[in-house]
């Protein structure tokens, strides 16, 4: 027998098996830098004291990458000399890296793209990332995501790493950005489009088939392009075929998925936990460096996991000062928080820093202040400088009393005199003469073709360098490089024009350029004919109609009614992340009612939305968070109970008390919660008993509109949904109707029964009547003496006694009547006298006696639910004692008599005796 094969088994080992490899580009290929970068690559600007190479063969090797290589062209020698002598060089880092030098004619990302097909060293699914990435996000979780994604479509060829910030997010850049339209179900990019801050991109434009193909979609102007990038192998392919592909976003995923040949799809995987970030100019360089002190990307911190591989102590207040005591600081200096400090730093007296990062090898003056400051490493700051906002090269020399404000740019190895005053984003390098003497003698070999490049804008910088000592100081080597609009904008790229760059560069708010709403704005004035959309709930998502195309109106010209319409969503968007999360912690964490009540009350305020939307979030919450207890009706009710009675009270303890409002809420939600819309019925009946709701708040919820689904869209999920609960409301109104009906007929009949009892009373006989008159007259004395012991054993509170003429003859006297006291001729004489006197109160009850008496004992009196009278509330009388009168024991028969009755018939016996 031939033995199994076993091809399936293997080729899941060696999907097992298989590198993960990675792709950097090393260079940015742009100027946001300058002069920053003259002579060296971007990639190795230090940012809180590595390198930012480092810090991305860090977030790569976090990820579990085994394999990079990092395309390089401008100063490829620095780039693989930086690789060669750093950790990762070593055996033991655990990753293998490949620097690749690509063509001189390498221009764009597109061209080192091709190059990457040209040499072949893609073997399998890869990560392309930039040489400027800051991340702790588990990329090997979106390669397998992406993995999965490709067993089931081939033409699957790329997953884009996003992550969701709000408009004012200090690593979102104001720049440039771009918008996705997602599938919400799949998360597949259906349309991308790139824009720019200034001038602000107007709008963009979703092709007519995206909208007639998905009947739902989400457009995303929320979204961080954290440059994460997870790609098939035949994506260098695509830009070797496609030579007007230069920018990854904005021609390749644009032009792939406009392409009606390609049939490719590119998707986006929003990641919801970790940090991304690309120090992408000096803005997110600042924004950045901060994230880092913060610690908001552990556990790459400085403390643990520095790529740079140096210690630091971490303080309270996020101060990192470097170990070994190699770090001198003066008694009388002020160290701020989240400052690091490198190793063999000295900050003399009366010195302040606050919120910068020093390198190593630093002196800071005497009354020297740094607010805001990054300083490279081996640079002297004077006595009395104050340097704000600002980055600082290496191997600087700044005079003392200097004035360096925010934005400024120092390149490396620049003097600036003594009292000099920069102006705001001034950027100064050093002159060409000096540098090129100390080149000559460390880089013989230095790339001829970065130094013809650097010349030509050296060349144009020198040529306006009049007056320039009343700027640096006197004895500086510096070059101040040109601040305003060149002299030749028309031929820069849109993106990378000067106003749109000051949207880019550190400490500048640009506040005098008139800027869009950081919001997006929707028009409904299409081109072709006007189509109908609907905003959805969540900020920038929207719910599509066919139509010739959609157009999202970015204009600042835009309405604006629009404007404030979408900008409050994204507000509320994020306000419902935050009431999502805190309820979750008072959920896990066994919170007060009140405390977590107190919470949502200040998340209201501060995000100034409607209370409404805090009691949506707190029913919501409530109805996702109750176990479900399958096949089991009476358990899963008692789970409801359990958490209504815990956290129901919340619902009125935010704010206000709207009963109907709460069930709507209730309602809305189940109608789109999936497998939770059956609880509709449970939960709303726990808020019922808890108190929460009352029957008028559920029929007023049912007269609603609302309530009926009106306004939503026919034959929708979520319309089906809202009428299959307000189904169930109908029939629990039904159950109050029918409690109510039953309830009336009670009173009804308790009312009736004294009509029918009082003509019986009306023909009782008259001549008994007559001889008990007779009788009740004579000694009324004696009555009078013995009314008091009447009173002892007669019950509390009698009600009046009917006439005599009413009682029933002798021989009905009832057995349960206990024996009289003595003397019973005296009490019935002088009850018969007091019941003379109210006969005419005591009517009805007589009425009543008579009427008792004389119905049969297979008919019983009908059952009250009134508040009974007195006389009804007595005890019946214990049964009677062997050898009673033969006369009591007929009485027997009628059990049904009440005990008053057994009362009057003892006292009519006692008195005929």
């Amino acid at each position: 027998m031939p033995p199994k094969s076993s091809s399936g088994k293997d080729k899941d080992i060696a999907e097992e098996d298989e590198v993960l490899q990675a792709v950097i580009l090393a260079d940015s290929f742009n100027k946001r830098f300058k002069p920053l970068t003259v002579g060296k690559p971007r990639c190795l600007l230090p940012i809180c004291n590595a390198t930012l190479l480092d810090w991305t063969f860090e977030s790569l090797a976090l990820a579990g990458v085994q394999e990079i290589f990092v395309i390089c062209r401008s100063y490829a020698d620095q780039v693989k000399a930086a690789i060669r002598d750093s950790k990762w060089s070593k055996p033991s880092s655990g990753l293998k890296i490949v620097p690749i030098v690509t063509a001189k004619e390498t221009f764009s990302p597109g061209d080192a793209m091709r190059d990457i097909y040209t040499h072949g060293i893609i073997t399998s699914d890869f990560v392309l990332v930039t040489g400027d990435l800051v991340s702790n996000v588990r990329i090997d979780e979106v390669v397998r995501a992406h993995k999965e994604r490709r067993r089931t479509n081939k033409d699957a060829i790329m997953t884009m790493v996003v992550k969701e910030a709000g408009a004012a997010h200090r690593t979102r850049s104001r720049g440039e950005s771009g918008v996705f339209v997602l599938d919400p179900d799949t998360s597949e990019c259906l349309h991308y489009e790139p824009t720019i801050g200034y001038p602000a991109t107007p709008s963009i434009k979703i092709p007519r088939e995206i909208l007639e193909e998905h009947p739902e979609v989400e457009i995303r102007n929320d979204l961080i392009d954290c440059s994460i990038d997870v790609c098939s192998v035949e994506v260098p392919s695509l830009f070797q075929d496609n030579f007007d592909y230069g920018d990854i976003r904005g021609d390749f995923v644009y032009g792939v998925l406009t392409s009606d040949l390609l049939m490719k799809n590119i998707y986006c995987y929003v990641a919801k936990d970790g940090y991304a970030a690309r120090v992408a100019d000096t803005r997110s360089y600042d924004a950045v460096s901060k994230d880092i002190l913060a610690r908001w990307t552990f556990p790459l911190v400085p403390d643990d996991n520095h790529p740079g591989g140096h210690s630091y102590e971490h303080l309270r207040g996020n101060k990192y000062i470097a170990k070994g005591n190699s770090v001198v600081l003066s008694r009388t200096c002020k160290v701020g928080n989240n400052t690091l400090i490198g190793a063999h730093t000295t900050i003399e007296a009366n010195a302040s820093v606050q919120s910068s990062v020093i390198g190593q090898r630093c002196t800071i003056g005497p009354g020297a202040v740094l607010r805001d400051a990054y300083i490279f490493d081996d640079t002297h700051v004077g006595p009395g400088c104050v340097v704000e906002g600002s980055i600082v090269g290496t191997h600087v020399r700044l005079g003392s009393g200097c004035r360096v404000p925010r934005g400024c740019l120092i390149a490396d190895g620049v003097v600036i005199g003594e009292g000099a005053k920069l102006r705001k984003f001034e950027r100064v390098s050093k002159k060409r003469e000096a540098r090129e003497e100390e080149e000559e003698e460390e880089e013989e070999d230095a790339d001829d073709e970065d130094e013809e490049e650097e010349d030509s804008d050296l060349e144009e910088v020198e040529a306006h360098q009049e007056g320039v000592e009343q700027i640096v100081g006197k004895g500086s080597n510096a070059l101040v490089w040109p601040q305003g609009l060149p002299d030749e904008e028309e031929e820069v790229e849109e993106r990378e024009s000067h106003n749109n760059q000051r949207l880019m560069r550190i400490g500048d708010d640009a506040s005098d350029l008139e800027l869009s709403d950081e919001g997006s704005t929707t028009d409904d004035d299409f081109s072709d004919t006007d189509t109908s959309y609907s905003v959805r709930s969540r900020a920038s998502s929207m719910t599509s109609a066919s139509g010739p195309s959609f157009s999202l109106n970015l204009d600042p010209s835009a309405s604006a009614s629009a404007i404030h319409t979408l900008s409050s969503a994204a507000a509320e968007t994020e306000f419902r992340s935050e009431v999502a999360q805190s309820l979750e912690r008072a959920f896990a964490e066994g919170h007060s009612v009140e405390n977590a009540a107190v919470e949502l009350k200040t998340l209201r305020m501060a995000s100034n939305v409607p209370l409404r939307r805090v009691r949506e979030a707190v029913v919501g919450a409530i109805v996702d968070r109750v176990p479900l207890v399958p096949d089991d009706a009476a358990a899963q009710r008692a789970e409801i109970a359990r958490f209504v009675r815990r956290w129901g009270q919340l619902i009125d303890k935010i704010g206000g008390v709207d009963a109907v409002e709460t069930v709507e809420a209730l309602q809305y939600h189940c109608a789109g919660a999936g497998a939770r819309q059956a609880l509709f019925a449970q939960v709303l009946a726990a808020l019922y008993q808890q108190d929460l709701v009352e029957e008028d708040d559920i029929r007023a919820w049912h007269k609603s509109a609302a309530a009926r689904g009106e306004g939503l869209k026919p034959n929708s999920p979520r319309a089906e949904g809202v009428k299959k609960c307000w189904a169930v409301g109908a029939k629990m109104i039904e159950q109050f109707d029918a409690e109510s009906d039953e309830e009336s007929s009670e009173e009804e009949s308790d009312e009736e029964a004294p009509k029918v009892k009082a003509p019986a009373a009306a023909s009782a006989p008259s001549s008994t009547k007559s001889a008990a008159k007779e009788d009740s007259g004579s000694e009324e004395d004696d009555s009078e003496e013995d009314s008091d012991d009447s009173e002892e054993s007669a019950p509390a509170n009698p009600p009046a006694r009917p006439a005599p003429a009413a009682a029933p003859p002798p021989a009905a006297k009832p057995a349960t009547q206990p024996p009289k006291a003595p003397a019973q001729t005296a009490e019935s004489e002088s009850e018969e006298e007091s019941e003379d006197e109210g006969s005419d109160e005591g009517a009805e009850p007589a009425a009543k006696t008579a009427s008792a008496a004389a119905r049969p004992a297979s008919h019983p009196p009908p059952a009250k639910t009134s508040t009974p009278a007195p006389s009804t509330q007595r005890a019946a009388a214990p049964p009677q004692a062997a050898g009673a009168p033969a006369s009591h024991a007929k009485a027997a028969e009628s059990p049904e008599r009440s005990s008053d009755e057994s009362e009057e018939d003892s006292e009519d016996s006692a008195a005929d005796a």
